[in-house]
């Protein structure tokens, strides 16, 4: 006996959207240029492989029963899902990647990244984009182990594997900012370690797995409250949960309307260098469409500077 993958083929799917939309068993055959009773036979098969009947035998007009229009409706389905995996597969023919993996370090301007993937979407690509948030190694971390195809927000010096090349954003400044609440906001500057290290730090975990986790701006002895993204630092800031440095991007409005506070450390002031990368292809082959076209947009002098300075805007 055969069984339900056996019959339920795109062919006999169609044929029963057919039955259906013509009304009739005869019309049917007519319309698929086939005999009535060859038509009957094959529906026949498909309710014996399902132990249901499909049509309601008692008039004359191929009327569904509810086992019958729930296999319409998930046949019609399957099938417009068939003729989507036709369609993407041609276009993936003409160099467009199935699917484009991003990595993105908190600090990047997560709107920024929304409006870039708005603009890629409005090119109709088979392309799937699916971004993942990391943090400080993680980020780079995603791109060396395969897990994404370019990471945005890395530090070059960190990279030592020669099959992956990067370019610079721009610079990123960090300032050390509190609550106004917060016991630091009216000690004498500039803030001393000592001073600095008797107050809990906010910090932001680093999302790598592979156990060689980066750590910036933190003095020993000192009790860490560890928080998974940027967005969650500024948050626990904000709440006077503890200090630390900030990009001055995201700070910034913070500090207009008072909710933060500047202040002056006896330490140099932070200035990173934040770059994007990717993996270079093997063979000398090109990347595909979806790839250049993310490379080709973070080369825009405008694009770095709002990855880097929007951060207000998340």
């Amino acid at each position: 006996m055969q069984t339900a993958r056996d019959v339920l083929t795109p062919d006999a799917l169609s044929m029963l959207v057919t039955i259906h939309a013509q009304g009739s068993f005869a019309a049917a055959a007519r319309s698929l240029g086939m005999v009535p009773s060859a038509l009957t036979y094959r529906v026949r098969n498909i309710e014996d492989a399902l132990d249901v009947l499909l049509f309601d035998r008692s008039s004359r007009q191929a009327k569904l029963t509810v086992a019958g229009s729930e296999l319409l409706r998930e046949g019609q389905r399957l099938l417009e899902d068939i003729d989507a995996v036709a369609n993407r597969v041609k276009r993936v023919a003409t160099g467009w990647e199935p699917q484009l993996t991003i990595a993105v370090d908190s600090v990047i301007s997560r709107s920024t990244v929304m409006e870039l993937c708005e603009s890629f979407f409005a090119l109709n690509p088979p392309t799937r984009v699916k971004i993942r948030e990391e943090v400080l190694y993680g980020t780079l971390d995603a791109l060396v182990t395969g897990q994404a195809d370019v990471a945005i927000g890395v530090a070059m010096e960190n990279i030592s594997n020669s099959n992956i090349v990067g370019a610079l954003l721009g610079e990123m400044s960090f300032i050390f900012v509190v609550a106004p609440h917060h016991p630091l906001a009216s000690m004498p500057e500039p803030l001393s370690d000592s001073l600095i290290q008797q107050y809990r730090a906010v910090a932001v975990a680093d999302s790598t797995q592979r156990g060689n986790a980066l750590t910036f701006g933190l003095l020993g002895g000192q009790d860490v409250f560890t928080v998974p993204s940027m967005r969650a630092k500024l948050e626990a800031q904000l709440r006077g949960l503890g200090c630390g440095f900030l990009p001055e991007g995201l700070a910034r409005p913070y500090l207009e309307t008072g909710r933060l506070v500047s202040r002056s450390v006896e330490r140099p002031s932070r200035l990173l260098h934040i770059s994007y990368a990717w993996r270079t292809e093997s063979g000398g082959g090109t990347h595909g469409r979806a790839l250049q076209w993310w490379l080709q947009q973070l080369k825009s002098p405008a694009t770095r500077a709002a990855l880097l300075e929007r951060q207000q805007s998340n």
